[in-house]
């Protein structure tokens, strides 16, 4: 039988305990470590890595009041709070045992012991351990994560008097608990106006949950969103939380809600009304706590009307509602948005010394930008990576010069680049501009339904 991998640190300054322990635990666990005397702690620590710490409670001869036990339990739980900590100790220390778990050991193993409570105080200690270990690892992993997203999102962007009425909304509504729906065209940074509201709510240290409603299919959006047992279909081995129970305590944000179909749009209503979730094949109604925000760049009130949208669901989602305005309609943001993912990308590509010349700043601020923040950042990122020499002109952006033409006709005819891919990402831009960032509407005026769009603007990165 192989032996469990882990590492026990055994601290006792009787020769018999500790050759005793090492017997017993060498026959299951790999790694048995025994002292005599508690002094080399901060050594072995630090330079291994223990799972579990079996510690005397007494060092010193004619002593047996365990103030040393709870020196050094102290001692180790200040260097690694997440330390299992087991106690040995004599019937007589018992109530002195109790009050150490209280200061955060684990467990006592009593002395003499029985093999059998001896083995199984490890077990669970072991547990423990482990569950500590994926805890911090989740911890860091978490904190690394947040620290890239911050770095690629930053803080707002912009000056314009549009944006700074949005910054004021949203310092109003991040505090509270309401429901908010970000309106914006593509590429216009609702997913950054969603983190920054949570990165100032009272949810900031829980997870922020994204889940993009235009790629869920039907048969996977109760799974997703709510979860489900194991065995409640084909492919479900295992108990799933669903997106609502993983941002518990945190942020869910519900991007592109108006692409959820009608028929799933009660069951959304009613998980919002009754701030409960039952996952799939489970009885089980659970509860959540999280900050609910959603975003769209469909006309959900023209949708409404006709039909395709309940009203009541959007009743809602939109306590209150943030417009992000296009580029096009503040101008004086496109050189700040610029520089940032200029600085982005210099550092990402290890050329810190590429500037960006007149000429190129000048076609920058110049174009129209149907596919606003998204179409900027991929921009700069191809100038950097294209640039030959210490500066980034306008050859290496490869933009449309294309004037803005009343037909497609006449934009082909004075398009020079046949390229078809060009000429495609071309038609979609300008359906996307002339219908002002409404899906539906240049999805019908360039013959497409609106998911092939979708699939397009995901291939283009528009």
């Amino acid at each position: 039988m192989s032996k469990i991998k882990s590492t026990i640190l055994i601290i006792d300054d009787d020769e018999d305990v500790l050759l005793s322990a090492k017997l017993l635990l060498k026959k299951q666990y790999e790694t048995i470590i025994t002292r005599n005397s508690p002094k080399e702690i901060n050594q072995l620590i630090s330079t291994k890595k223990i799972d579990i710490v079996i510690l005397d409670m007494n060092y010193r001869i004619g002593f047996n009041d365990g103030k040393e036990g709870i020196y050094w339990l102290k001692h180790i739980l200040s260097i690694n709070t997440k330390m299992v900590v087991i106690l040995m100790t004599a019937y007589g220390e018992v109530e002195l045992a109790v009050d150490c778990i209280k200061n955060g050991a684990f467990d006592f193993i009593l002395k003499p012991w029985t093999n059998e409570k001896f083995l199984a105080t490890i077990h669970a200690g072991l547990e423990l351990s482990r569950s500590n270990h994926k805890i911090s690892i989740l911890e860091q992993t978490n904190k690394s994560l947040q620290k890239s997203t911050e770095q690629k999102f930053g803080t707002i962007i912009g000056k314009s008097s549009s944006m700074l009425s949005v910054m004021k909304t949203i310092e109003k509504v991040s505090a509270t608990d309401a429901s908010i729906l970000v309106l914006g065209e593509n590429g216009t940074g609702k997913q950054h106006i969603a983190r920054e509201i949570h990165k100032r709510s009272e949810f900031s240290n829980g997870p922020f949950v994204h889940v993009d409603l235009g790629s869920l299919s039907e048969s996977l959006f109760e799974s997703e969103l709510f979860g489900h047992k194991k065995g409640a279909f084909t492919d479900a081995y295992e108990d799933k939380p669903g997106r609502f129970e993983m941002a518990e305590n945190g942020t869910l944000f519900l991007d592109e809600i108006g692409n959820l179909p009608y028929n799933l749009q009660s069951k959304l209503l009613t998980v919002l009304q009754d701030r409960k979730v039952t996952r799939l094949g489970e009885g089980i109604e659970r509860h959540f706590n999280a900050r609910l925000l959603f975003a769209t760049n469909a006309p959900l009130n023209e949708w409404v009307a006709e039909g395709k949208f309940r009203q009541d669901l959007l009743f809602r989602i939109n306590t209150v509602e943030i417009t992000i305005p296009p580029l096009r309609q503040r101008k004086e943001d496109i050189k700040d948005f610029v520089m940032h993912y200029l600085h982005l990308f210099r550092e990402k590509y290890h050329k810190s010394h590429l500037k960006l010349n007149k000429a190129a700043l000048s076609v920058l601020e110049k174009h129209h930008w149907p596919g606003n923040v998204r179409e900027i950042q991929h921009t700069i990122e191809r100038g950097v990576i294209m640039a030959d020499a210490h500066e980034i002109t306008p050859d290496d952006f490869n933009l449309s010069k294309m004037p803005i033409s009343p037909t497609t006709k006449t934009v082909v005819d004075t398009y020079d680049n046949l390229n078809l891919q060009e000429i495609e990402k071309m038609l979609i831009q300008k359906a996307i501009e002339k219908h002002e960032g409404n899906i539906s509407k240049a999805a019908k005026e360039l013959g497409l339904t609106r998911a092939a769009l979708y699939r397009r603007l995901e291939k283009f990165n528009i």
